[in-house]
């Protein structure tokens, strides 16, 4: 069992780490040759120069000899909390600076409990001799928790109005937290510039009509049913195969590219490679003949497939991007049924177009649910079987196992130092090298399913990984034997007796989750703002490719925030000090060092390195409140199931209110504040497009959205593609909407409804309609 003097050494261990990890980054910050590497937002908003261009010695371009840089290494800490919430707000979005408050909504929650745990609970649990007693191998933590008070105490009342007092807090810090974020947003959206997705809408499922092309269909639509605030429409395209072929033309250029250089810093000798796999085999033949060849071919491949898209009606889809004149007229499209039948002109708002995935656009309506549905089976198994792997590490990592499996290093691991550093390190260490693949299969398999916007993705897969992380990191760490024996014992047991088999469990879990924080969180992060991995690809990319600006500008590689992976590793740390904070308080300041330290680290990324692909507008702090929520309802459930092991059971029915009270506190936050997140009032649309009418009363709108919603392989420029692009780009908005006579002549004179469109009405009686007052 691991001591406190365990735990001091695996703390000792894991601070020198992230202290090392913080010295390297404050020397190699202040180097010339790395300014991108550490500051690349700047750079990518023109603000600042490299020091490479100043004037001077040569070897002071490379290398900073200011002694004194040197004495401030960690003034990068005040600087990263100096800039105010708005002004951050401007420079970085409010999606960066909502994210940043999840990290002191940890702090909120946690700090006051912190303090009153350890001035009662702590107190309360160190008091007693039942271990001591109990002729049980136990350790110094757990003398600190629950499990050092006798069955049947009275002791036991101290946690349950603890319980409540931790639930009420955490409550009341979620609603002021959702209040103030879901007013931050409606603020944002108020006061945010023009952008092309408030007066765009997305429209799915358009139904097929042997009479009329996908954008008639369209034009027709919406000119019928949105008369007034209609404007022009894009309709999208299948041009997946054609970004594939971009995307191979930009990989063969980059080694172009390399071999171009290489021939310049060695003109003597032209490059050559060998055309096998990998280039491992082959005829041996010019490097950049062959790479040019290659190069040359593809861009007469993409200007074929652009001539297919652009002229082949099967490539185009049954959706588009359909844009209004007014917000408000955009917000009563997205928000309301277009039909009679509900199953097509589906809509909802349109992403930001830096937002948009293009190459899910491309997948048909009806095949979302299919793949929603395998996508959905396939993350069952991959968390149910990802539990095999990780059990045999966690069960090699530990010292019996250790001894069991080479015993002829039974004399060194018993050294004190050895065995302390394996008991409080290594089995952290080796979950998070079993995590680290973990979320680029989540993110396949949302992009599987079929999202249509990069936020959209984060979220799904934050979601899963979350799920994961909870089945297998909190639960599967939690309850001892294989995956296949903890599966037939869920299986055999009532519901009832689940929360007691794990509630059993939990405190003898706390020292490797104090492990686990100090590795994953405290190291974690500490690596994190090294950035070690975009320094090395920098350097390479600067050395054998770049050639301009814009290369240098594509090799920094800024990066984004990592919703998908940072906000359920949060969550996961929120859930064992919600757990934990009854059962066994000494986890949380080591959880609350954490939340303190990533808050500084990510603010200065957020300020100087992060470039945030979207802006969302915080869309996504409905699923960090009800993971919260749930989180605190699991700790009631599973605290539920440990006293009634300790003989407590009277307390039962009291702990039951606890999960139905955090449950109505849901409803109510959900019925108040989360419409914020999910629709756009009109009220505040009407109140934009007014005042925007009353300052630009001259405003070419269409002009604005004419290349919001292009397809990104066409507006490129560097691939000497055909004009055909141009019949894409601009073929939809030559000409004012205006009524068009339908070519179904089938149903031209007859007043009933189109039968496909559901309110499609004839050429003669739209001008009749438009007609009437």
């Amino acid at each position: 069992m691991a001591t406190l003097n365990d735990i001091g050494v695996a703390a000792a261990i894991n601070i020198l780490t992230a202290f090392a990890f913080l010295l390297a980054f404050a020397i190699l910050r202040i180097q010339p040759v790395n300014d991108r590497v550490y500051f690349p937002k700047w750079y990518l908003k023109g603000l600042r120069s490299s020091p490479l261009a100043n004037g001077g010695a040569f070897a002071s371009k490379f290398v900073n000899f200011d002694w004194k840089s040197y004495i401030r290494f960690l003034n990068w800490m005040p600087a990263a909390l100096q800039m105010p919430e708005p002004e951050l707000i401007d420079h970085a979005g409010l999606d960066s600076v909502v994210y940043l408050r999840i990290y002191l909504l940890g702090l909120k929650i946690f700090i006051p409990i912190a303090i009153l745990a350890f001035t009662v609970m702590i107190p309360v649990n160190w008091t007693n001799n039942t271990l001591e007693h109990s002729g049980l191998t136990y350790s110094d933590v757990d003398k600190l928790s629950i499990s050092n008070i006798p069955i049947g105490s009275n002791r036991f009342w101290t946690h349950l109005v603890m319980a409540y007092a931790f639930t009420f807090w955490t409550c009341y810090v979620l609603k002021r937290e959702y209040e103030i974020v879901a007013a931050m947003r409606l603020h944002f959206l108020a006061s945010e510039q023009r952008r092309p997705d408030q007066f765009t809408v997305l429209v799915r499922n358009v139904p097929p009509d042997p009479h009329e092309s996908v954008t008639e269909l369209v034009q027709h639509f919406f000119l019928v049913n949105h008369p007034d605030h209609y404007l022009s429409h894009r309709v999208v395209y299948n041009a997946n195969k054609l970004s594939e072929l971009v995307n191979e033309r930009k990989k063969i250029q980059n080694w172009l590219d390399f071999y171009q250089n290489k021939y310049q810093r060695n003109p003597s000798k032209r490059p050559s490679i060998k055309t096998g796999f990998l280039g491992l085999w082959g005829n041996r033949v010019d490097a950049i003949d062959f790479y040019t060849s290659k190069a040359e071919r593809l861009s007469r491949d993409i200007s074929s497939e652009r001539e297919e898209v652009a002229n082949n009606p099967k490539s185009i889809m049954p959706a588009a991007f359909v844009s209004f004149k007014t917000r408000w007229g955009a917000a009563v499209c997205a928000q309301t049924q277009q039909s009679r039948n509900p199953t097509v002109w589906l809509t909802e708002w349109a992403p930001e177009p830096r937002d948009v995935y293009w190459e899910n656009l491309a997948i048909p309506f009806v095949h979302l649910t299919i793949r929603r549905l395998i996508v959905a089976v396939s993350f069952f198994f991959l968390t149910f079987f990802f539990m095999i792997p990780i059990a045999i590490v966690q069960s090699l990592a530990n010292i019996e196992s250790i001894e069991k499996a080479f015993p002829f290093l039974r004399p060194i691991i018993e050294v004190k130092f050895i065995k302390s550093l394996i008991q409080g390190f290594l089995p952290g260490i080796a979950l998070k090298i079993f995590l680290m693949f973990l979320p680029t299969i989540l993110m396949i398999m949302s992009k599987l399913e079929g999202f249509i916007s990069l936020s959209s993705l984060e979220r799904r897969s934050a979601s899963r990984y979350y799920i994961f992380q909870f089945v297998n990191v909190f639960l599967g760490s939690i309850i001892t034997g294989t995956a296949f024996q903890q599966l037939n014992n869920f299986i055999h047991q009532s519901t009832n007796q689940i929360p007691r088999t794990i509630g059993v469990s939990i405190p003898m879990k706390a020292t490797f989750f104090i492990t686990f924080i100090m590795v994953d969180g405290w190291a974690g992060v500490a690596g994190e703002i090294l950035r070690l991995k975009p320094l090395i690809i920098y350097h390479l990319k600067n050395f054998f490719l770049v050639k301009t600006e814009k290369d240098r500008e594509e090799a920094m590689d800024p990066g984004t925030i990592g919703f998908n992976t940072g906000e359920p590793q949060i969550q996961l740390y929120v859930l064992l000090g919600l757990v934990y904070a009854v059962v066994t308080p000494i986890l949380l300041p080591f959880m609350i060092v954490f939340f303190g330290f990533a808050y500084v680290v990510y603010r200065h990324q957020i300020i100087n390195v992060y470039n945030q692909e979207y802006e969302s507008a915080a869309a996504f702090w409905p699923d960090v409140h009800v993971r919260i929520v749930v989180a605190l309802i699991v700790s009631q459930l599973l605290l539920m199931g440990l006293l009634s092991t300790k003989g407590a059971s009277q307390s039962t029915p009291l702990l039951i209110t606890l999960p139905v009270l955090t449950i109505c506190f849901h409803r109510f936050c959900k019925g108040r504040y989360e419409p914020a997140f999910v629709r756009y009032p009109l009220q505040e649309a009407m109140m934009k497009d007014t005042l925007e009418r009353a300052k630009e009363a001259n405003l070419n709108l269409k002009g604005f959205l004419q290349n919001a919603y292009i397809h990104p392989v066409f507006k490129s420029a560097d691939d000497n593609g055909s004009d055909s692009d141009n019949d894409i780009t601009m073929g939809e908005w030559e000409q004012e909407p205006t009524l068009v006579a339908t070519k179904r002549t089938s149903k031209r004179f007859t007043p009933l409804p189109s039968k496909d469109g559901g309110s499609l009405l004839p050429s003669d009686e739209v001008n009749d309609e438009r007609s009437k007052p």
